[in-house]
């Protein structure tokens, strides 16, 4: 493993902590900066607000770090991030907090300039094992951000995002000294149009080649969100479990996922190809979804993780086969599309999880897995129809 891939592997771990770090303060923070104990509209709106920063800025960076090199870009970000947690950490009211929110959602979308970084260092056919050991990384993070930020915000409630500036600090500090850049940048005219997201979706949609694919990327990332909206629900109702065991099996969740990214995605991939690896990773997970809506024991659901877990194999498959479809010259562009299209469909999908649930919970709260499973059922021949175009390298004068 090179040190280029380690630092940024690394920057991506220190990122996720940081996000994951301010999870559980926030809600208390806004109550005490609104004086008020109702603040569930306001946190869902900060939630909100977030994600559409994600959606608008991924494209633009992903295209400026094609136009002007990954390594100004993701410097820049972290930079801009570790300044940014600064002053959320000593905001004095809740425009301000909600402000910095805004800009840490713009500064997290260089997630989609350090994976085309990744795609920029890696050969195609281990693109979709570096991809599963970037969503290692990030579920890492995820799982020791939340724990950290709940024992920092004991201390002292703004600490967290303290700690969070410190982590930027450092990632700054590590692309400064430790990051070669992966891809010089282009010579030719900067066109500010470019930096449009919804030019970058239109741009993204008129390739044939990968329109379907598209489709399917959205599909899973409008499922994966079922987990963070609904598993907590779901096993209070199901199991009356309390803040405890939803924790363990959450934490637990996470370190399968991790593993499973991390040590199997390659071999499988190899072993499969990438088509196959898809649909590989989705018959686990949707085994899994059928046997938790109908069977209600407690210990099924911890027998079922290691099922999950195989079912995120097919993400990095999924990612790996969309680049193989677009010019080297544009990956950071793509990666900014998928993360916008992730972040559009991490907005829609608890509202409607969320809605569906509601309608199921009281005569059948596994019913909701199912809905996942009909969706899946539903993406199935695009995954394995919709892929018929030869792969190659395509640009914009390239579009058949």
């Amino acid at each position: 493993m090179n040190k280029a891939l380690v630092v940024v592997l690394l920057s991506v771990t220190l990122d996720a902590i940081g996000i994951g770090l301010i999870f559980p303060i926030l809600p208390s923070l806004l109550r005490e900066l609104t004086d008020s104990v109702e603040i569930s509209a306001l946190y869902g709106a900060i939630l909100a607000g977030y994600a559409l920063m994600l959606f608008l800025f991924a494209p633009m960076l992903g295209m400026l770090s094609d136009r002007f090199g990954r390594r100004p870009i993701l410097m820049i970000a972290m930079g801009g991030a570790a300044i940014d947690y600064l002053i959320m950490t000593f905001a004095p009211t809740v425009v301000i907090l909600i402000v910095g929110r805004l800009i840490a959602g713009m500064t997290a979308a260089s997630m989609a300039v350090a994976t085309a970084y990744i795609t920029d260092i890696t050969e195609e056919k281990d693109r979709a094992k570096r991809f599963g050991y970037l969503g290692a990384c990030f579920g890492v993070g995820f799982i020791i951000g939340p724990v950290l930020g709940g024992l920092l915000g004991e201390i002292w409630l703004r600490a967290p995002f303290l700690a969070a500036a410190i982590f930027n600090m450092i990632n700054f500090a590590m692309a400064w000294f430790l990051l070669p850049e992966s891809r010089p940048g282009k010579k030719s005219k900067f066109n500010f149009g470019e930096i449009n997201p919804f030019s970058s979706l239109k741009w993204a949609i008129s390739f044939i080649n990968i329109r379907t694919l598209l489709i399917v990327y959205v599909g899973f990332s409008f499922v994966g969100s079922i987990y963070g909206t609904i598993w907590v629900l779901f096993t209070e109702d199901r199991y009356g479990w309390g803040a405890a065991m939803v924790g363990v099996s959450l934490a637990l969740y996470g370190l399968f996922s991790v593993i499973s990214q991390a040590a199997l995605t390659g071999p499988i991939t190899s072993w499969l190809g990438e088509k196959r690896a898809i649909l590989f990773g989705l018959s686990f997970e949707m085994l899994a979804l059928v046997l938790l809506a109908y069977f209600g024991q407690w210990w099924v659901l911890f027998a079922l993780l290691p099922f999950f877990a195989l079912g995120d194999v097919g993400g990095p498959a999924l990612q790996s086969l969309l680049t193989s479809k677009i010019s080297e010259d544009d990956q950071g562009k793509l990666q900014g599309v998928l993360m916008s299209l992730a972040s559009i469909a991490s907005i829609i999908g608890p509202l409607f999880f969320t809605q569906i649930y509601s309608l199921l919970r009281t005569d059948w709260p596994g019913g909701i897995w199912m809905i996942a499973v009909i969706i899946y059922v539903l993406m199935l021949p695009m995954i394995l129809f919709g892929d018929k175009i030869r792969p190659g390298t395509f640009s914009m004068g390239n579009k058949k």
